[in-house]
């Protein structure tokens, strides 16, 4: 199955003769110079301190340059990467053309594959480059706009089970299944040894899932929840999600683009917004293909688990359940929550969960800010078979939408997402980051051999 990071790349043209491709050659002879000193560095675990700081130096350089080049030229960039925006090509693709068309801006393809040899400590950070690209592109209204509703178009993949999905109502995808069962489109999280952790294959699954959900006309709600577990602690239980695999960011295998980029702007965007139809020509509806959406929360939602809620037009919670955003903890930006914490539960308690760790449990008075349900766990089941019934009642698409409006302007998520790109890529190479996520895994390979960590270590 292709992935979100697989899809062959269309070629840009060459660039016409002008100040933009002038500014372009400038760019690339910068980087060739002051790149050059690093050939003669040995990889990074065996660099001295001042070898180090050197490197650093060089990046810091290299960087500078194609923020500048980025900040006159962004709009230019993308025009020509995609035809004067003919071509709807994703995060992967557009990154990739970059790479081609504009030398030295982004990494290559051979630059990316040698930091993937590497465990995150030990890359160069080439990452940063291609959030600086996004930062650039995502913030300008014209651009961004564009490409934020590229990025929710449905995936070939998606199209490809399509007609076997209508005629079976049910596709294993690996770590994800999608059952019809009446009105209702259930999605299930099938990372069953590491507690529904979120990795580069779950994240291309659920995108899968998604799609099909939004474009199967038999379903009118999507139900998001965790499968039993095999992990030892958890076994035979359902859990909704332990959020990233700390284990896989450690060992370099949490792809920036195709993880940390593609699930806020590709599946989360589309369960919010549902799919665009403008790629196929589709003057109306306008809006897209949307539906409401359910999540059904057993044992935990952590990290990116919790994140997923907010953007639910139902939360139904075993009353053993809880919810938590350990990412500043773990030295990372939880996706979009800060965006939409705030609103949901206000700007204190917000803070207290983003910033000092506070879990919520179901029973929590403040709960409800976050849950529209509190059950008795052996209840879980009646309980979503309601909330499907609820939310297939006809008039719920309209108000949603106009709820939506309301509540989370596209542009005001555009401008968020383009402050995220760079933030969640310099965070990713903070000292602080690298040393935490070493820690887990010397825990973890501790844990194979004893204990299962408890969830709240495991993940973010």
């Amino acid at each position: 199955m292709l992935t979100n990071e697989s899809r062959p790349t269309p070629a840009a043209g060459p660039l016409p003769e002008g100040a933009f491709a002038e500014a372009a050659a400038a760019l690339a002879a910068g980087i060739r110079e002051r790149e050059a000193p690093l050939a003669g560095l040995p990889p990074r675990t065996g660099r001295s301190a001042e070898q180090q700081q050197q490197a650093a130096r060089i990046h810091e350089a290299c960087r500078s340059l194609r923020a500048g080049f980025l900040r006159a030229h962004a709009e230019d960039v993308y025009d020509h990467l995609t035809a004067g925006r003919t071509l709807r090509l994703g995060l992967a693709e557009l990154a990739a053309a970059a790479a081609q068309a504009f030398p030295g801006l982004v990494p290559t393809t051979g630059q990316l594959a040698q930091e993937l040899s590497h465990v995150q400590e030990d890359k160069e950070g080439r990452e940063i480059d291609q959030g600086i690209l996004f930062r650039e592109i995502l913030r300008l209204p014209g651009a961004g706009g564009h490409l934020v509703d590229v990025l929710r178009d449905p995936t070939a993949e998606a199209l490809a089970l399509l007609d076997g999905f209508r005629a079976t109502g049910r596709v294993d995808l690996g770590k994800v299944t999608l059952e019809r069962r009446g009105a209702g489109g259930h999605v299930t999280f099938h990372n069953e040894s590491c507690l529904n952790a979120e990795d580069n294959e779950l994240i291309a699954q659920l995108e899968v899932a998604v799609d099909l959900v939004l474009l199967d006309d038999g379903i009118k709600v999507g139900v998001l929840r965790g499968a039993p577990m095999t992990h030892p602690r958890y076994r035979g239980r359902r859990v909704f999600s332990a959020g990233i695999n700390l284990a896989d960011l450690h060992h370099g295998r949490i792809s920036f683009v195709g993880f940390l980029l593609q699930r806020e702007l590709g599946y989360i965007s589309k369960m919010l917004r549902g799919l665009s139809t403008r790629g196929r020509g589709d003057a109306y509806p306008a809006h897209g293909i949307e539906k409401p959406w359910a999540a059904a929360v057993d044992g935990f939602a952590i990290g990116g688990g919790t994140q997923l809620l907010l953007v639910m037009d139902k939360v139904i919670a075993a009353a053993d359940s809880y919810l938590s955003l350990p990412a500043a903890q773990e030295g990372i930006v939880p996706g979009a929550a800060n965006f939409r914490l705030g609103r949901l539960a206000g700007a204190r308690v917000a803070r207290q969960i983003v910033l000092g760790g506070r879990k919520i449990w179901a029973g929590d008075p403040q709960a409800g800010l976050l849950i529209d349900e509190v059950v008795d766990p052996k209840a879980m089941d009646r309980a979503v078979e309601d909330a499907v019934e609820e939310l297939a009642a006809p008039a719920v698409l309209a108000n949603r939408r106009m709820l939506h409006l309301s509540e989370e302007p596209e542009d005001a998520f555009r401008a968020y997402m383009a402050e995220f790109s760079l933030a969640q890529a310099l965070r990713l190479y903070g000292d602080d980051v690298l040393d935490k996520v070493g820690k887990f895994s010397a825990r973890s390979g501790a844990a194979a051999n004893g204990a299962a960590p408890a969830p709240a270590q495991a993940q973010a």
